[in-house]
């Protein structure tokens, strides 16, 4: 079920500028007046992980928020010593189990709507805690889509 939520021009800017350019580490993007995807925080590209959960928890205990993290870690080919870095872009939508049931359904209803106008991402997380959201978590999300 669709939302009617849009995606503002802003986000696909900033996405742009991130896949291609690498000019940021991450965004993280809000519904403005449940009519509008639009980015609340970008974050610069020596930021860490840790300042991407921090973002994305900004709001409270009782807000979602989507975010998108070009995620970096070393791959090893199997039957290979060498090891590779690699990058993927991530969305992750963040609904903590804390937020109201409207705010989830807006929030889970119009995460497909960012889907469809940020092509290209690699792979989609919903998370609604910090277990989900952990570096740890998503690097393994990540790696199961890796050859080996």
């Amino acid at each position: 079920m669709a939302s009617g939520v849009t995606v503002s021009d802003v986000c696909k800017t900033t996405y742009e500028e991130i896949k291609k350019d690498k000019k940021h580490r991450y965004v993280i993007f809000y519904i403005r007046d449940e009519k509008q995807i639009d980015v609340e925080v970008i974050g610069e590209r020596n930021a860490e992980y840790d300042s991407f959960l921090e973002d994305i928890q900004k709001g409270g205990p009782g807000e979602c928020r989507y975010g998108l993290f070009d995620f970096e870690y070393m791959h090893q080919c199997q039957g290979t010593s060498e090891s590779s870095k690699k990058q993927k872009l991530f969305l992750m939508s963040w609904c903590p189990d804390t937020a109201k049931v409207k705010k989830k359904m807006l929030y889970s209803s119009s995460f497909d709507a960012l889907k469809k106008s940020l092509v290209g991402v690699q792979k989609y997380i919903q998370a609604t805690d910090l277990s989900e959201a952990s570096r740890e978590a998503v690097e393994e999300k990540l790696r199961s889509t890796d050859r080996n």
